[in-house]
């Protein structure tokens, strides 16, 4: 088994090293994940949420220094100790969250490679045994370089993982790996697999039925039961509260399925996507906008107006609050309603700007990075 060690190395150092920098292009977004993990109907460790940002950029960068220490063969015991306890916490993680349907995807890897939650699950055992022998073998790792060399990389990986993460944080993700990609269409991307002459998914409903007479419960597909007639069976009845619909079979599904926009009650979205060029103001949640971008923004966007550009704002906030904000920033746009997780997919920026034409994404900024509308009209009209 000791041989096994240096591959062990190599693997686990590698994925931590992959897998910390893909989150740390978009630490906002891992954040998101974890705000859904610390929810109350999953961990319930609302406390935690307000921290959400912060805790997940300590442990994007914490996972790439955990790599680099394990290739470097530096602090072996703290290393292996730190790989075991976050690989056993994540793999209870990603068997509770798979077990009980709570979070669709762990995250893993960012937008870059969603993972189901069976898949993060055994891709986190497979790491679990890996990372067993590194711990069971720790003694005999030794380090490749001297101890100052190694030091000094270390030291250079958490300075650059920490700019890189000021960076991404104060502008957009450097790799977009989102359906909301500039250069993507969004039209194209909300196309059925029936438009697209694909084969659909498959779904079907779990039943659990109990039999009144014994107190025995089983479950079985909904294509089983019809096919059974076990509703002939008087003795068994559906549990209703216990149904779950669940996929059958693999088949292809829109990347966007959630990009509707209402305003004032009225479907717009395919106007939206039909406009030849239109700006979107971006922001999921209005109370938790940077409020020192707007008068920057409302300069823009009247200059847009005035220029023939349409001007739309996309919120998942209450009516309340949108007129009490409208009022206080003198918006001169309307302020439509979108579900909230599609917003914040969009653009990773509250609030953020984007460009549509022809429901193309042509580009996207984050409030730090808002143009003068000069510069704009030179380059896009």
């Amino acid at each position: 088994m000791r041989k096994l060690l240096p591959v062990a190395r190599l693997l686990v150092g590698l994925l931590f090293i992959f897998s910390g920098l893909i989150k740390l292009n978009d630490p906002l977004g891992f954040s998101y994940k974890l705000d859904e993990y610390f929810a109350a109907n999953v961990l319930n460790l609302p406390f935690l949420q307000p921290f959400s940002l912060e805790l997940a950029l300590f442990v994007v960068i914490l996972e790439v220094l955990l790599g680099v220490a394990l290739l470097l063969g530096y602090w072996r015991q703290i290393t292996a100790w730190l790989l075991l306890g976050m690989i056993v916490f994540f793999t209870f993680l990603t068997f509770y969250s798979a077990y009980f349907n709570k979070v669709t995807d762990c995250g893993c890897f960012g937008d870059a490679i969603p993972l189901t939650p069976w898949e993060s699950f055994f891709k986190d055992v497979v790491l679990l045994a890996l990372i067993l022998i590194i711990f069971a073998y720790r003694k005999h790792i030794r380090p490749f370089l001297d101890r100052p060399v190694n030091a000094g990389i270390m030291a250079a990986v958490l300075l650059g993982c920490s700019l890189l993460g000021y960076h991404v944080l104060n502008h957009l993700p450097i790799l977009d790996f989102r359906p909301y990609a500039e250069g993507l269409s969004i039209v194209e991307g909300r196309k059925s697999a029936e438009e697209l002459g694909k084969k659909a998914p498959e779904y079907a409903t779990r039943y659990t039925l109990q039999n009144e007479q014994t107190g025995e419960t089983q479950k079985m597909l909904s294509t089983r039961y019809i096919k059974e007639k076990w509703w002939t069976r008087k003795e068994w009845k559906i549990l209703e509260d216990k149904s779950q619909t669940v996929q059958i079979s693999e088949g292809y599904k829109p990347p966007i399925h959630d990009f509707d926009i209402q305003l004032n009650s009225r479907e717009i979205t395919d106007s939206v996507l039909a406009e030849d060029a239109i700006l979107l103001v971006v922001s999921y949640k209005l109370k938790k906008a940077h409020r020192a971008a707007f008068p920057s923004l409302v300069e823009f966007t009247q200059e847009a107006q005035k220029a023939g550009f349409p001007v739309l704002g996309l919120t998942a906030s209450l009516p309340g609050v949108k007129q009490a904000l409208r009022k206080k920033q003198q918006l001169n746009f309307p302020l439509a309603t979108m579900d909230e997780t599609t917003l914040k997919t969009i653009v990773r920026s509250n609030p953020g700007l984007v460009l549509l034409q022809d429901g193309v994404v042509i580009k996207k900024w984050h409030y730090q990075d808002f143009p003068d509308f000069a510069t704009f009209q030179k380059e896009y009209r």
